[in-house]
């Protein structure tokens, strides 16, 4: 089945009011529609996707893109996601049970089973082997990326931009042009950013985590038209991987709107 009759048959509880309602509620005259499954809204991917979305708004915005997000978490997860993030409450919906990502055949993560141990104990441990790479493709690379910076990434942090990210102290952003110059994604530059998700995710980890059994699903992308065709998608495979090219994670919405022509390998 298409990924968009799923979603239009589909209600989650809005952040904003709390209402069940259908995910795709007012999306009907949407030029290009964007909606995201995002895994745990206090996930890694979670919060460095929404954190795009912020860079990027404007051009979004001027582009008439409408979106959507399903995240896993109860309606004080989506709170708390978006005050953080700045994400709007009223395009985000949470999922508990994470169902709509098993509807729409999302990786559960890796799924290895102790008996002693209780769902959200497996499951914490499977995040930890997911983390070390097992069943989790491509996340020590990009983990090793933050660290090491990136010249086919744009620069993530303004010069006269300051950031805190305990336990280091507050930086300015002009100190990571210490590491070779300026333009393009630094050493240590998004390293410094994932510390203060991270930091954000667990101070705020019973609001964020309300159920740890479903902390390994991963999440997918999807881009419609306005008849409701499938333009692209992206299915997570492991943690870190939520785009397929991570060093310009929105490359195919903003290919898609300012080049004359869709140049993208995953168009359908």
């Amino acid at each position: 089945m298409n990924p968009y009759n799923i979603l239009k048959q589909t209600q989650r509880q809005r952040v904003s009011d709390g209402n069940p309602v259908s995910i795709l509620d007012g999306c009907d005259s949407a030029y290009r529609l964007l909606v995201l499954v995002l895994p745990q809204l206090g996930d890694f991917d979670s919060l460095e996707y929404a954190w795009w979305l912020q860079k990027y708004s404007q051009q979004l915005q001027d582009a008439k893109l409408t979106i959507r997000a399903v995240g896993i978490g109860d309606r004080a997860s989506g709170e708390q996601f978006c005050t953080y993030t700045g994400f709007s409450p009223h395009s985000l919906f949470v999922d508990p049970t994470a169902e709509l990502h098993r509807q729409l055949g999302l990786y559960t993560g890796l799924s290895l089973k102790v008996p002693v141990l209780s769902p959200g104990q497996n499951a914490w441990l499977n995040l930890m082997l997911m983390c070390a790479g097992l069943g989790s493709p491509g996340t020590l690379a990009e983990v090793f990326r933050g660290y090491r910076g990136d010249r086919t990434a744009p620069q993530l942090i303004a010069d006269n931009e300051v950031v805190k990210a305990a336990p280091l102290p507050a930086l300015k952003g002009s100190f990571f042009n210490l590491a070779g110059g300026k333009g393009f994604q630094r050493p240590f530059e998004l390293a410094t950013l994932r510390l203060r998700n991270m930091a954000e995710a667990l101070g705020h980890w019973r609001t964020y985590v309300p159920n740890a059994a479903y902390l390994t699903q991963r999440g997918g992308t999807f881009l419609f038209d306005l008849e409701g065709n499938l333009l692209y998608e992206h299915r997570d495979q492991g943690i870190l991987g939520f785009a397929a090219n991570m060093s310009q994670p929105l490359s195919f919405l903003l290919t898609d709107f300012t080049m004359p022509q869709f140049k993208q390998e995953n168009r359908r």
